[in-house]
């Protein structure tokens, strides 16, 4: 099999670089273009060897097998490596409420906390350290202002700004 590569480097080549491009696609998900060209590489690589069908298969099954671990090692970076420090991974999430039944949520009605972000109408606020995914009354509340949870429609949490006469 050693022969086959070196009589073929174009198709060495071709396999090499479409083994970079897939693993470049795992690791940098996007709009497949990398996939797709390191696909067709591969392919033309294989079809360039012309090896017998046993030789194709064996080569096809280490191909595979390399970008399984190609993918181990990328899924193991996003969730704990370089990547998972950068911007492109978002950490600040809401969190379910600690009560006694988490999914009931009537628990909130009538607390008051802290919008953590722009509701437009939609956005996160803070009740007592929990951030949870709420929904303005009314159509814009800055980020910051002091909000009260005024109903709970199932798992919809609405809130009204409260004004700084009610505050006190």
């Amino acid at each position: 099999m050693g022969s086959l590569f070196l009589n073929h480097p174009v198709g060495l080549i071709a396999m090499a670089v479409g083994y970079v491009l897939l693993v470049v696609e795992m690791c940098i998900p996007g709009f497949g273009v990398p996939g797709t060209l390191g696909t067709v590489l591969a392919v033309l690589g294989l079809i360039v060897l012309q090896p017998a069908a046993l030789q194709a298969l064996v080569i096809v099954v280490i191909y595979v097998a390399l970008l399984c671990v190609a993918l181990a090692i990328c899924m193991h970076s996003v969730a704990r490596g370089r990547i998972s420090k950068s911007r492109l991974v978002l950490n600040d999430v809401a969190t379910h409420a600690d009560t006694p039944e988490t999914n009931d949520l009537t628990y909130f009605i009538g607390r008051t906390g802290t919008a953590r972000s722009t509701l437009r109408p939609a956005g996160i606020a803070e009740f007592d350290g929990v951030r949870l995914n709420v929904v303005s009354d009314c159509d814009f509340i800055e980020q910051g202002a002091a909000v009260r949870v005024d109903r709970v429609e199932g798992k919809r949490i609405v809130v009204s700004q409260i004004q700084e006469s009610q505050a006190g």
